[in-house]
C-alpha cells in the first residue's frame, strides 16, 4: 500500500510578479488549490491515479486562469484548437486528442479514447465527432475565449508586424496545464491539456498530445507532465527522457528532471517546466523561466501551491480554494 501523491502545473513562463495584482495571483493559486483537491479527493478515497489526474486537469480546463479549455490560446485565425493526452503507467495505455474545437474538456475525450483501446490519437473533426458520439459535452468556440487571450493575440500580432516576435514573453506565447499522480496501489499516471501558444499557425500540434514528449507515465519509474516550448519538448522527447535517465542511469527523480529542464533545455534557451512524481512518491517541479503555476500534495497530506519562488504550504483545509 502506497501513500498517494499528486502534483499539477498551470504553465511556466508566468509574468513578472508586479504585472498583476495580488488578487490576480491569489485567484490563480485558489484555482490551483481547487484542482489539487479535486485530484486528491479521488486518491484518498481509493481511486486510481488516472482518475485523479483526469479530475485535476478537468478543474484546470474549467478555470479561465490557464491556457486550456475555457481560457485557451487563440491561433492566427482567432480560433481555438485544443490538445490533450493522458497516460496510465501500469500498462502504458494512452489516449490523445489534437486540434479539437468543440470538446468542452479535451482531457475527457483523451481518457475515453484510451479506455476504448485501439487508436491512441484522434485529431480535428474526427476527435470532435468521437467525443460527441460518446456523449461528452461540446460547446461553441466562444466558450473558450477570454479577454486575456484576445489581448495576448493582439500583442503577438503587433510584435509580428513590428518584426519583434522575439520580444514576446513566455507568458504571452505559451501555457499548458497538467497533472501527475501516484495512487495507493503504486500506479502512476500523467495528463496534459493546452490551447497551444497564442498566434500559433492553424493546424499546429505541440507536445501536449504527444506521448513521450509532454506526457509520460511508467509504473516503477515516474510520471511527467511538461510545459513550455512544445516543439523542443517533441525533439527532446522530454517526458520519456526524464524516465529513461531514471530507469537506465539510475538517477533520482530530482536529478533527472533537473538535468533535462535546467540544463539540456535551459542551455539552449528553451523555456520549460514540468511536474513529475516517482514510484516512491517523490515530487519534482523544475522550471527555467520566471515562474511556473504549480502545486502538489505529498504523501503526508501537506499541500503547496506557487506561482513564483514563494511557496504557500499547509494542509488542504488551510489553503483556500
Amino acid at each position: 500500500m502506497h501513500r498517494p501523491v499528486i502534483a499539477i502545473h498551470g504553465g511556466c513562463g508566468v509574468m513578472a510578479a508586479s504585472s498583476l495584482s495580488g488578487e490576480d495571483w491569489a485567484r490563480a493559486r485558489r484555482d490551483l488549490a481547487s484542482a489539487l483537491k479535486a485530484g486528491w479527493r479521488v486518491l484518498i478515497s481509493g481511486g486510481s491515479a488516472v482518475d485523479a489526474v483526469e479530475a485535476a486537469v478537468i478543474a484546470l480546463e474549467d478555470s479561465p486562469e490557464f491556457n486550456a479549455g475555457h481560457g485557451a490560446a487563440l491561433n492566427t485565425a482567432g480560433q481555438h484548437e485544443l490538445d490533450a493526452s493522458i497516460m496510465r503507467g501500469s500498462d502504458l495505455a494512452a489516449g490523445a486528442v489534437t486540434l479539437v474545437r468543440h470538446i468542452r474538456n479535451p482531457i475527457r475525450a483523451a481518457r475515453m479514447l484510451m479506455d476504448a483501446g485501439g487508436a491512441v490519437m484522434l485529431g480535428g473533426p474526427a476527435a470532435d465527432a468521437f467525443a460527441a458520439a460518446k456523449g461528452l459535452e461540446t460547446v461553441e468556440q466562444a466558450y473558450f475565449t477570454t479577454e486575456r487571450r484576445v489581448r495576448a493575440l493582439e500583442a503577438l500580432k503587433a510584435y509580428t508586424r513590428a518584426g519583434k516576435s522575439g520580444a514576446a514573453t513566455e507568458a504571452e506565447k505559451h501555457g499548458t496545464v497538467g497533472a501527475v499522480a501516484l495512487d495507493r496501489d503504486g500506479h502512476l499516471a500523467a495528463a496534459t491539456s493546452t490551447g497551444g501558444y497564442n498566434n500559433k499557425p492553424e493546424g499546429r500540434i505541440g507536445d501536449s498530445p504527444i506521448i513521450g514528449a509532454g506526457t509520460y507515465a511508467r509504473d516503477g519509474v515516474c510520471a511527467v507532465s511538461g510545459t513550455g516550448a512544445g516543439e523542443f519538448f517533441i525533439r527532446h522527447a522530454v517526458g520519456h527522457e526524464i524516465a529513461s535517465r531514471m530507469a537506465y542511469l539510475g538517477e533520482s527523480l530530482d536529478r533527472a528532471a533537473s538535468k533535462v529542464i535546467l540544463h539540456d533545455l535551459f542551455s539552449r534557451d528553451i523555456g520549460a517546466g514540468a511536474v513529475a512524481v516517482d514510484a516512491q512518491g517523490n515530487v519534482a517541479a523544475p522550471y527555467n523561466t520566471g515562474g511556473m503555476f504549480r502545486g502538489w500534495i505529498t504523501s503526508d497530506g501537506r499541500m503547496s501551491v506557487a506561482t513564483h519562488s514563494e511557496i504557500f504550504s499547509g494542509s488542504p483545509e488551510e489553503i483556500p480554494s
